[in-house]
């Protein structure tokens, strides 16, 4: 057996959810530049858990189901206020969703059925707890969902307490679209191996935020809106970057495992956050981070991924910084309980073996003689 690194080109499952051929992203067999343009959320909530595109009345009873499932246990809402004031972000999200299993009747129920249920519950719940913990953090009390139609208008309800605008409600649907699912990426990679024991979905989502709370995976658009923010002036971004690549650091939100020619849905946030920055009065968070595109690009080869330009949308919505990966999370919850529901219908322990590299031939050594 010989190993291959970070398993990089090994095919490990089938899977009839997502697939990226030739840097080409397609739900479902749906290009995602399709999707991007045409599609809400919740559609593409739809067609991954479902294999197809909901017809109206399908629409209106998933809307209807969120808008239903959207309130957290008072317990688990106490619990989130006795986090300590300097909690990361993913972490109290990964807390929460765990404790989320202790109030569910159905938690280890593992019927079709059953857990369809739960990722309805999971997929309106984060929202409802990434903005309750945010209000907390900051001495305001947590607002229930507003029955909105739209998942990405609930949520900026109750993260602001403040009537979202039509822009803006576009915009993070347009964003969670972009980020619900990606083939077999780390943390979809995660849910997968947890529930592949057969425990329940609420386990494997706690596996999959725990994942995509690392730096090199959904932690990425915080790293750029940090850099960007550390630049802070246009006229910086030249020496900044060049300093940066001279000491052969990693310039974050460029480059892509799966991607040699660009991330194809790097473009879609490169557009709104030319955009809503320029709405907004934020333009220089744009402009800054088209010299970075242009001079890493030409400079190292490398294109810009889905991480990049979401870090300048979401600060246009006035999104604090460490709330962009868990925004994420909101999203590829869709991706993950579409993953779940498959592995439980075709299941197999994923148990892969490793070559081994360390010392051979040893003798125990009595404890005196050591």
């Amino acid at each position: 057996m010989t190993a291959t690194k970070g398993l990089e080109g090994i095919v490990a499952t089938t899977s009839s959810i997502s697939s990226i051929v030739d840097g080409v992203l397609t739900y479902r067999g749906l290009d995602i530049d399709d999707l991007a343009e045409n599609a809400s959320f919740e559609e593409v909530i739809y067609l991954l858990w479902f294999g197809k595109l909901p017809n109206q009345a399908e629409l209106d009873q998933l809307r209807s189901d969120l808008n239903a499932s959207s309130s957290i246990p008072d317990q688990v809402l106490e619990q989130i206020k006795l986090y300590p004031s300097d909690t990361n972000a993913m972490a109290a999200l990964r807390t929460a969703v765990s404790a989320l299993a202790l109030y569910d009747k159905e938690a280890n129920e593992m019927s079709r059925e059953s857990n369809v249920r739960k990722a309805i519950k999971l997929q309106a719940q984060i929202p409802t707890i990434i903005a309750a913990f945010a209000r907390i953090r900051a001495g305001k009390e947590p607002l229930a969902s507003k029955g909105y139609p739209s998942l990405a208008a609930n949520f900026l309800y109750m993260l602001t307490g403040e009537e979202p605008d039509e822009t803006a409600i576009t915009a993070l649907d347009k964003a969670l679209v972009l980020h619900a699912d990606h083939e077999l990426n780390a943390s979809t990679f995660a849910a997968r191996v947890t529930v592949a024991t057969l425990t329940d979905i609420y386990s494997g989502i706690t596996s999959a935020i725990g994942t995509l709370k690392g730096p090199l995976h959904g932690g990425a658009n915080e790293a750029v809106m940090a850099m960007l923010e550390d630049i802070g002036e246009v006229d910086n971004v030249v020496p900044y970057i060049n300093k940066m690549l001279e000491n052969k650091e990693k310039v974050m939100g460029f480059g892509h495992r799966v991607y040699k020619n660009g991330d194809p849905r790097a473009k879609h946030l490169q557009k709104m956050s030319q955009q809503l920055t320029e709405s907004t009065g934020l333009g220089k968070w744009y402009q800054m981070s088209i010299q970075i595109d242009e001079l890493v690009t030409s400079l190292k080869g490398l294109k810009p991924n889905v991480d990049f330009y979401s870090a300048s949308v979401y600060t246009s919505l006035k999104i604090p910084r460490d709330l962009f990966t868990p925004i994420f999370a909101i999203s590829r919850t869709s991706g993950w309980t579409a993953h779940i529901l498959e592995q439980y219908d075709n299941n197999r322990l994923i148990r892969p073996r490793a070559e081994y590299t360390g010392p051979t031939n040893q003798k125990y050594i009595p404890i005196e003689e050591r």
